[in-house]
């Protein structure tokens, strides 16, 4: 696993805790967070998280859907925030992803020198040509639009968070088609946590759906993905010489996209851990 630890974000934004009675007192320590305001105190959450272990540096460069605060679309930062934390995560030899849906937020990020867009909804054809001529990857979660909206109110989530997920999930889409047409470059991504893990194979469908040929869908979570993390001399293609990480389905994902949602056979570092193959 490579791991960002503390999601960083403003004072009230989408990484804090909000909706909660100021007089509660949390107790934790001062450093065991991700908050943080202005640029000094920004660089030290980077120095902190990579203290705590962090491999990448993520980020809220605007809102967010399933929090508290109402402002998914705007920046949560400025730019020269942005700019001091992405400079203080590439001295510590540190990727950074920025979690951003509006694209005020998401063009601040790609210019400050983020590797990655998480979500991108909004993005317009401008921040579409910046993030293919600054070779910045796009990691959206397409299918979630269907779970939240189908499973969040049982769970007692309130009607304007559900609200944002309306506005947001449409566009989300719309806009994956148009970066996925004009070229951006594209990692699966699936905002884990949202639906239940073993889900993750239902995007392939929406990313098909939306633009990518079933090959590209394939290799969004494979290569692209290894390329993004820097490991493409250890994971991503079925390669002599790198992990021997492999799955298998019954049946031709280009003909079908839907059958990676049934996977008959696991192998991870060479070790077999399920194989359906073969039984009646």
């Amino acid at each position: 696993m490579l791991v960002s630890t503390f999601g960083l974000g403003s004072t009230g934004g989408h990484a804090d805790l909000t909706g909660f009675n100021p007089n509660i007192d949390w107790k934790y320590n001062k450093d065991y967070t991700g908050v943080a305001d202005g640029e000094d105190e920004i660089r030290k959450r980077v120095r902190n998280n990579v203290k705590f272990g962090a491999d990448w540096i993520k980020f809220m460069a605007s809102g967010g859907v399933l929090s508290e605060e109402e402002t998914p679309g705007l920046p949560q930062y400025s730019f020269a925030e942005m700019k001091a934390l992405c400079d203080e995560a590439h001295l510590w030899n540190r990727k950074v992803c920025a979690h951003a849906h509006g694209t005020e937020a998401i063009k601040l990020a790609v210019k400050a020198g983020v590797s990655s867009i998480e979500h991108g909804s909004l993005i317009d054809a401008e921040g579409i040509q910046l993030m293919k001529e600054k070779g910045v990857y796009l990691v959206a979660d397409i299918y979630n639009d269907d779970y939240i909206l189908a499973e969040f109110g049982k769970k007692g989530y309130p009607e304007k968070i559900l609200n944002k997920e309306r506005m947001i999930g449409k566009l989300q889409r719309e806009n994956f088609q148009k970066a996925a047409k004009a070229g951006v470059k594209i990692a699966y991504g699936t905002d884990a946590g949202v639906y239940p893990h073993g889900w993750n194979g239902k995007q392939f469908f929406y990313m098909v759906k939306y633009g990518l040929t079933p090959m590209q869908a394939i290799q969004s979570a494979t290569i692209n993905a290894a390329d993004l993390l820097d490991w493409k001399d250890r994971t991503g293609s079925v390669t002599k010489g790198k992990i021997a990480d492999i799955i298998a389905v019954e049946g031709n994902p280009l003909d079908d996209i839907t059958i990676l949602e049934h996977v008959k056979f696991v192998m991870k570092e060479g070790v077999v851990y399920k194989n359906e193959f073969g039984k009646k």
